[in-house]
């Protein structure tokens, strides 16, 4: 039933469509709130307003997941008491025994390219000095990143090619493979600058383990920017990275549905951790 619905809404972006993918989790989210409260939030990693995280789970010694929302670099919340959407990926991998940490970053008109990638960084080092008294380790983190938050990480990749990251889990990201639209003129600037500014090589470069992948109902772009990843990854290396197509959800469900009874996608990426955390 919920296939046939998400199926309905087609390939389109926009507030209709998510509140569509919205109400169908709604139940099952709002009983994982209850499931899982934070267990901090509103932390600083930088002097920003958004420059702030929550963390999930009160595990020991465990692997620590960094979630980075979406929003086309305009909108966007890490979610909380109070909203599920976001704060679910945190919660679900709280459940699964790590510790969860969600992040807001600073947005447009505030903040064009690399803001984003460098908040990710601040995070990121925020959380090596102080996932340990959270029970994380800060030697396994793990970033993963839908949409916006997908470009982020890889624009923190770009910035930091020594990332000391335990892998990357990128959901419909932006990565260099398709002609700039002009909807993220605004954040990356003028046309001119921005193939230099897109994370491709640094992608297609690292050594870093990574988790890429797109929905069956992403629009055409989406889809076209993971095949062109793991098209560059292969030819570069001779074998793409692990991959995951999202059956049955489109651009804003994939992420949406984590924590949910469908646990594709959230074995997938819980599989991907244990594999380089161990």
């Amino acid at each position: 039933m919920t296939r046939t619905a998400i199926a309905a809404m087609g390939r389109t972006l926009g507030p209709a469509v998510i509140e569509q993918c919205r109400a169908l989790f709604e139940q099952e989210q709002q009983a994982l709130m209850q499931r899982v409260p934070a267990a901090a939030v509103d932390r600083c990693y930088g002097d920003h307003p958004r420059q702030t995280l929550d963390l999930y789970g009160t595990p020991a010694g465990a692997p620590v997941v960094l979630f980075v929302h979406g929003g086309g670099f305009r909108v966007g919340d890490k979610g909380g008491a109070h909203d599920w959407q976001n704060a679910a990926v945190g919660r679900m991998v709280a459940e699964a025994g790590m510790l969860g940490a969600v992040m807001n970053y600073r947005l447009l008109p505030d903040a064009a390219w690399p803001s984003g990638g460098e908040d990710v960084l601040a995070a990121f080092d925020w959380l090596v000095a102080n996932a340990t008294g959270f029970g994380g380790d800060p030697a396994r983190i793990v970033l993963v990143g839908t949409s916006a938050g997908a470009v982020h990480i890889a624009t923190a990749l770009k910035l930091r090619p020594d990332l000391a990251a335990a892998g990357l889990v990128l959901l419909s990201g932006l990565y260099g493979c398709t002609p700039l639209d002009d909807r993220d003129l605004p954040y990356y600037g003028p046309q001119a600058d921005y193939a230099a500014r897109m994370p491709l090589d640094a992608l297609v470069d690292t050594a870093l383990p990574l988790l890429v992948a797109c929905a069956e109902f992403d629009p055409p772009r989406f889809q076209a920017e993971f095949l062109g990843l793991m098209s560059a990854r292969l030819e570069r290396h001779g074998a793409m990275p692990r991959g995951y197509i999202a059956s049955g959800h489109n651009h804003y469900s994939m992420a949406m549905h984590l924590g949910t009874e469908d646990r594709r996608l959230a074995d997938e990426i819980v599989g991907f951790i244990g594999q380089h955390c161990a």
